[in-house]
Formats: C-alpha cells, structure tokens, sequence
C-alpha cells in the first residue's frame, strides 16, 4: 500500500504523484501531507482540538519568520503578516516571542 495513507474512518487515500515522487508542493498539498500523517498515528483515535493545534504549530514559525525577516521590526512585520501591530504583539506573547 505504497503512496497511501488510512484515514480515521479506515479509508485508504492515495497521495497524489507529487508526494511520492518528492516533487516541490504547494503550502496547501503540504499542510494536507502532513495533517494525512498526523492523522494516520492517531491509531483511529478522536483528535482533540485539532484547529488550535494546528493554528498553534503554523502561526509560531510564520511568526517568527517573519520577525527575522524584518529584523523584528513590529510595524514592518504586522504589515507584511495583514494583521495589527497590536495583534502581533499578542501573538508574540501567546508563544512568548520577545
């Protein structure tokens, strides 16, 4: 059962050629890689609270990308993420980026 992941519900998915060939993906065809395999260790088991985690394991390195992108410059880096400075600022103590 090369190239193919069990879902919750039993159900083998193919992964598409991309994936099995280790061509580039695009951040959507990794995101749903990974979530397939996240997944599939979960043994059939119930995820819990899978947004938040999700949420959480993106939004701390794009975080923090983007801050040394910007040398952290707040006001540079609130504008290239399209949120406020205020919000970043939150963020970055959420996940305690100072």
């Amino acid at each position: 059962m090369e190239g193919a992941a069990i879902t919750m519900d039993n159900q083998v998915v193919s992964l598409k050629p991309e994936l099995q060939a280790g061509h580039a993906l695009s951040l959507q065809e990794s995101v749903n890689h990974t979530l397939q395999q996240y997944l599939a260790t979960l043994d059939g088991q119930q995820p819990a609270d899978l947004y938040n985690l999700v949420l959480a394991e993106v939004e701390k390195p794009l975080l923090q990308m983007v801050l040394n992108l910007t040398n952290n410059n707040q006001s540079k880096a609130a504008i290239i993420l399209g949120i406020s400075r205020g919000t970043l600022r939150k963020k970055m103590a959420i996940y305690d980026l100072y």
